[in-house]
């Protein structure tokens, strides 16, 4: 009787169905690890949030404390909000220019040039600079035992070599906007941040680019087009969908990097206190989340998909 049930659940699966439940199987590592690694700890530091986590004897007490964490988040903590606002304000002038920067030099190293992937090897050079291998490495293993002097080299020196003052006084005298002067100058003095930012968005914009069909910008040759409108009538509105998809990595790579990590690391581990903790991360989440929706929902309107 068993044998022939088992023949007839087996005859009623189509081979759509059985290649959906083959690739169920093949993700459900994935999905396991993603349950025991993600959803549950997300579900208990929301319950922490709440509470008040008091270390004892053999292990922690926890104590539900209603809204306290959030309401002391924004009352009685100097930091927290005004972490959380450069943050906000960091990805939105950083985005739009890492975005723009990002697609420029992917379309100008999609061009056929002596030492191109040289070239394409320095722009991603600044994310491998960047990894947390290279920054925790002892430098001064490196320079013989001497330390580089803090100021000698770095930031500070790289920002005051970039100082745009006469950028600032030549497009104010010609008539620009002073909220449009301070954004392009602010771009200018955070150029090395910039760069060293939009190494895997170069990558991504590079791959599309060399997606897109020749016989397109064949067609735009052959009707007139230059090269100024195929770009905007080509090749653009093929790389929407990678601008959606530069957009949501930029602004998560923007928010891993932030201070706002750091403040949350030093309360749950320095001062102790992991309620406050969780709760600063649960802010920190939803204001990622609603940022990212608002982005998407912007961009998804205008990307264009070619069949």
């Amino acid at each position: 009787m068993k044998k022939v049930m088992s023949l007839k659940l087996k005859k009623r699966l189509s081979l759509k169905q059985k290649n959906a439940w083959f690739g169920v199987l093949f993700a459900m590592p994935l999905i396991l690890g993603m349950i025991m690694l993600f959803i549950l700890p997300l579900i208990q530091s929301l319950l922490y949030s709440f509470s008040s986590i008091n270390l004892i004897d053999g292990g922690f007490s926890v104590d539900y404390e209603g809204a306290s964490n959030y309401e002391s988040l924004f009352t009685s903590n100097p930091d927290y909000p005004r972490r959380l606002v450069e943050s906000i304000v960091d990805m939105i002038v950083n985005v739009p220019l890492i975005i723009i920067f990002g697609l420029f030099a992917a379309v100008l190293l999609n061009q056929r040039f002596w030492g191109r992937p040289f070239a394409r090897a320095i722009f991603f050079l600044p994310v491998i600079l960047a990894s947390s291998v290279i920054a925790n490495l002892d430098i001064s293993s490196f320079v013989g035992g001497g330390a580089i002097p803090t100021g000698s080299s770095g930031g500070d020196a790289g920002g005051n070599m970039l100082q745009s003052f006469e950028l600032k006084k030549m497009m104010l005298e010609s008539g620009f906007s002073p909220v449009i002067v301070n954004y392009i100058t602010g771009a200018v003095d955070r150029i090395y941040e910039i760069i060293s930012s939009s190494g895997v968005q170069i990558l991504i914009f590079l791959a599309g680019l060399q997606s897109i069909s020749p016989s397109l910008y064949e067609a735009a040759k052959i009707e007139g087009a230059t090269g100024y409108e195929s770009f905007w009538k080509v090749t653009f509105p093929m790389m929407t969908p990678l601008i959606l998809t530069n957009t949501v990595y930029s602004i998560i790579d923007s928010f891993s990097n932030s201070k706002v990590n750091e403040l949350v690391s030093q309360t749950a581990f320095e001062i102790f206190d992991f309620g406050l903790s969780a709760a600063m991360s649960w802010v920190y989440f939803l204001s990622v989340s609603v940022i990212l929706f608002l982005s998407v929902g912007l961009i998804s309107r205008k990307a264009f998909y070619y069949d």
